[in-house]
């Protein structure tokens, strides 16, 4: 049987009018990875624009001891939402279904509306990125519904910690 292995996780608020401090949803992530038994690498607020967006992915992308990324805010369908569209290219594979089951979950919830949801995910030089709406519902649904239990390396059949080639090689 596999054994928990805790993972260092970044979390990225991306709005124009919160901050890290005033940000529910980036809150509650950092604190249910932590309850979770995982450490917090690093929490930052970046503006819905896809430039800064894409580089501080991309910073922490690189950054061999980050294993997940999660990102809260700017998937909407309006003002400047363009998440999904700033992190996408920076996907090697995506995760197609990570926002299939995001929005079956989500349905249960808000009904329809959940149609209007972009979260996404994906997997950049063995780093799981998961794009998430910025309402602090939904980041719960994405985070116990799912990614806990993808970023548990005793999920079976198969979790996303199996992708990360220096956690194999324990």
């Amino acid at each position: 049987m596999s054994e928990f292995m805790p993972l260092d996780i970044a979390v990225l608020t991306v709005s124009d009018s919160r901050t890290v401090t005033t940000d529910k949803s980036g809150r509650l992530l950092e604190e249910r990875l932590g309850d979770a038994g995982h450490r917090l690498a690093e929490r930052s607020q970046v503006p819905d624009d896809r430039y800064p967006i894409r580089a501080i992915i991309s910073r922490w992308i690189a950054e061999e001891s980050i294993a997940a990324i999660l990102t809260t805010g700017g998937t909407g369908l309006t003002g400047r939402d363009g998440t999904p569209e700033a992190v996408a290219p920076l996907f090697d594979r995506t995760i197609d279904g990570f926002g299939e089951t995001f929005r079956a979950l989500s349905f249960e919830e808000i009904g329809p509306s959940t149609l209007q949801s972009r979260a996404l995910a994906g997997v950049a030089n063995a780093t799981a990125i998961f794009v998430l709406p910025g309402s602090p519902g939904a980041c719960r649904t994405a985070w116990d519904r799912i990614i806990q239990h993808q970023l548990d390396a005793r999920t079976k059949p198969c979790n996303l910690v199996e992708l990360r080639p220096r956690m194999r090689e324990r």
